[in-house]
């Protein structure tokens, strides 16, 4: 996951995202009737596959679970919510990548991940996007350390949440033991016996505590970038409430109610158990529900980003830079800004040329034709 407005890389998403992508136009300016026509296929188009994803969904958890007998009737409403995120997500991207820029972008991507050719120039280029862009996201350190760290630390907190989570929710894991009480457990997935433990050992300490140790390494993480947006003038002049907010806050307090759950059950003997796992079942439910439309909608996005980077990767393998038709420094590969020109294109924006000049030489250029056109009027 990445922090709130900050983990957009500019060329992964400029180009191939409109601004707000769950009201943005997924079409060119066309006629009133038109524009009303295509919008009606759009979201009709994404209804329909959400539907299709739920479904799937449902069936999954259905025979995941072994017709329902190892689904825990407790956990419901967390099934309900991930049915509707499944929903919103599907719902969502589809109007995403119906946008001209996207959609040209994300055919671009799986058009480079299924080229044996690419592959044959370069087989070790995915993983390394992969480990590099989606796992580390080097690209936050060359901005800040700090916020390179604390966004790793929510990454790899709610990327261990969500193995734990869903598969328990959905009824797919199941620890059972043979006395009833332990110590001796089964990890079962599907039904099927993976290994047995010891809840007394290290291995059984780590399996029953996995969304504590999620917890404590998400609450420093999402406390860091609160802090910083109550802090730093960049950040609040133009952050908004329930965008930049809410998505922190929700993070602390899932992790918070989670960990006193298990204080709770350790050191109170149950006391104020029932109200904290309620608390807690809301917050969650809550953010999941929110996910797709929110700022978390970007921990969906990124991935397609590696594609368009694999994209760019093998041009540049090919040595097709393309220099600025002004100055001749070097703008991108040949393929990127075609690429670009095309999406412009379809938009209908009228100078698709523009992107063969660098931004320097842009802005000279509108320069002069200011004062050689507007300022002229005004002597």
């Amino acid at each position: 996951m990445t922090e709130p407005a900050e983990a957009a890389d500019e060329g992964a998403t400029a180009a191939a995202t409109a601004p707000n992508p769950a009201v943005a136009s997924p079409a060119p300016p066309a006629p009133g009737g038109t524009r009303t026509a295509v919008l009606r296929s759009v979201t009709s188009r994404a209804t329909a596959v959400g539907v299709i994803v739920s479904v799937l969904l449902i069936l999954a958890i259905v025979f995941g679970s072994r017709l329902l007998e190892n689904f825990d009737s407790a956990l419901l409403p967390y099934a309900v919510a991930t049915v509707f995120l499944a929903f919103g997500v599907a719902y969502r991207y589809t109007v995403w990548v119906s946008a001209p820029g996207a959609r040209r972008l994300f055919k671009q991507g799986w058009r480079s991940f299924f080229s044996m050719a690419n592959f044959r120039k370069g087989p070790t280029a995915l993983p390394r996007m992969v480990a590099t862009y989606l796992g580390f996201q080097k690209f936050l350190g060359a901005r800040s350390y700090a916020r390179w760290a604390a966004h790793q630390l929510i990454f790899w907190g709610c990327i261990l949440a969500s193995l734990i989570t869903f598969p328990l929710t959905w009824g797919w894991f199941t620890f059972t033991s043979g006395t009833g009480s332990g110590p001796g457990y089964e990890m079962r997935i599907w039904g099927f016996k993976i290994i047995g433990f010891d809840s007394l050992n290290v291995l059984g300490w780590l399996m029953f505590h996995g969304l504590d140790i999620a917890a404590v390494l998400v609450i420093p993480g999402a406390s860091y970038f609160l802090w910083r947006r109550m802090k730093d003038r960049g950040a609040i002049t133009g952050q908004r409430f329930g965008y930049d907010l809410v998505p922190l806050i929700a993070l602390i307090v899932i992790s918070v109610t989670g960990l006193l759950l298990t204080f709770s059950s350790i050191f109170l003997h149950g006391g104020g158990y029932e109200f904290l796992g309620i608390l807690h079942m809301v917050s969650v439910v809550f953010t999941l529900i929110y996910i797709p439309f929110g700022k978390f909608f970007h921990i969906v996005q990124r991935p397609a980003a590696v594609g368009m980077q694999l994209f760019k990767y093998t041009g540049r393998q090919d040595q097709e830079i393309f220099s600025c038709r002004r100055c001749e420094e070097p703008i991108d590969t040949g393929p990127y800004v075609e690429n670009l020109r095309g999406t412009m294109r379809d938009l209908r924006l009228d100078f698709d040329e523009w992107a063969e000049y660098c931004p320097r030489c842009k802005r000279v250029l509108r320069g002069s034709a200011y004062l050689s056109h507007v300022k002229k009027g005004f002597k």
